[in-house]
């Protein structure tokens, strides 16, 4: 029996259910081809490197990916308010097609190296300078306004939803082929594909002025001046930069809680299924009251658990400390997501998530290599708690500078 959604319910939008499957089939691509290049560029560093320069190699990853994204993330935020969005999203779907189906064959004919890896994260790269600020843009034109809040809750629950399967299942495909994990993924890039191609709705901007360097200065010029926005994502930015653990999961997995390439699947799920769980929660709960006093909290859980995740020597334990990450994360991540959509009007949507997408990467991928350099001169366990401690001062410190965004009540 089929089911009946109301008239103004959000799953009755159907273009927007598509885009929803869209971002979680590409979100779980994106998980599978991440833990195959993590694992398989440390995998190979180990056969002739110790730990810490192999950790530092997979450091290496996360600044080949941000390289890109750094040079070319503004002008995309540009092109997703000049042109249509969908269309950017299936042309980057297409590029990333390329690069996994390139790792697969080089895996299958043993020609997989370091550099030709990193080679291929500074393309992925290039490719999610442009898919982040078209896929976070769309989003919004396929729902009432008063649905906003809600399908935030919802994207991020698809993303997560990607996070938990992901690791897992490449953990999984890795295990027995890295060519199989780079196939996987590319057809869930071809899927994602094909869902936007049936999203109805236009993905023009709604005024479309012309491609110039002044719309890039009007975009920073709008992040820099609304303290709200700035701090919003520069609170994400140093924090994860600082407390971000995914880079050294590879260690942990291999050479501390000795689990394999199967527990490294299930160590990088983990913070998932906790980020998962809380935008389940808020999906049907949003936040009422006093979202700017949780988001810093969800901050300072954060850096608690990083701490006790660097510190642990048992699975079990380091486990349940990465699903409180990932809860902690999604909490200060869904307000700072809403906080800036319900202040950005459309036209400037894509040159603001351009702006937030080069500091969560940032904080992403530089929150890697910093993860990587730092394991390589005080070890990984030292690097782990050094950034716990980090996301606690910045937490902090963010709550003292910005205090209309300490302040911030309501999420409507």
């Amino acid at each position: 029996m089929a089911v009946v959604h109301p008239p103004g319910s959000l799953f009755a939008e159907r273009d927007y259910m598509r885009f929803l499957l869209s971002r979680l089939a590409a979100n779980l691509g994106v998980q599978i081809e991440s833990v195959a290049i993590g694992w398989q560029i440390y995998a190979t560093a180990r056969r002739s490197m110790d730990v810490d320069h192999a950790a530092f190699l997979v450091g290496m990853v996360g600044l080949a990916s941000f390289a890109p994204l750094f040079l070319l993330a503004l002008p995309a935020g540009v092109v997703a308010d000049r042109f249509d969005r969908k269309a950017i999203l299936r042309v980057c779907y297409a590029a990333e097609i390329a690069v996994v189906a390139g790792l697969a064959i080089a895996s299958q004919l043993r020609l997989a190296n370091p550099p030709l890896i990193l080679v291929a994260a500074v393309l992925f790269g290039a490719s999610r300078a442009f898919w982040a600020p078209a896929n976070t843009a769309l989003g919004p034109m396929l729902v009432q306004r008063e649905q906003l809040a809600r399908s935030i809750a919802w994207n991020s629950l698809a993303g997560q939803g990607g996070s938990i399967l992901g690791p897992a299942l490449g953990g999984l495909l890795v295990a027995v082929s890295p060519a199989l994990a780079y196939w996987t993924a590319g057809g869930l890039y071809l899927f994602a594909a094909g869902a936007t191609l049936l999203v109805g709705k236009s993905g023009r901007p709604a005024i479309q002025s012309a491609f110039s360097l002044a719309m890039v200065r009007e975009g920073l010029a709008y992040v820099w001046t609304n303290k709200i926005v700035f701090g919003a994502i520069s609170l994400d930015l140093c924090a994860v930069l600082l407390g971000g653990a995914t880079a050294l999961m590879p260690v942990v997995a291999r050479d501390i809680l000795h689990v394999g390439a199967s527990g490294f699947g299930i160590l990088r799920s983990a913070s998932s299924v906790g980020a998962a769980s809380v935008a389940i929660y808020l999906a049907r709960h949003p936040i009422r009251r006093h979202a700017g006093v949780s988001m810093f909290a969800g901050v300072a859980v954060f850096g608690l658990a990083t701490i006790v995740f660097g510190l642990s020597r048992w699975a079990p334990l380091s486990v349940a400390a990465l699903v409180v990450i990932g809860g902690s994360d999604m909490l200060s991540v869904f307000v700072r997501g809403t906080l800036v959509q319900l202040v950005t009007p459309d036209p400037m949507r894509g040159r603001v998530a351009a702006v937030a997408t080069l500091f969560v990467s940032a904080s992403n991928e530089l929150g890697e290599f910093r993860g990587g350099v730092a394991a390589r001169f005080v070890g990984p366990i030292t690097a782990l708690v050094g950034g716990g401690i980090g996301a606690l001062i910045v937490s902090g410190l963010w709550a003292r500078l910005f205090p209309a965004l300490r302040k911030a009540d309501r999420l409507a």
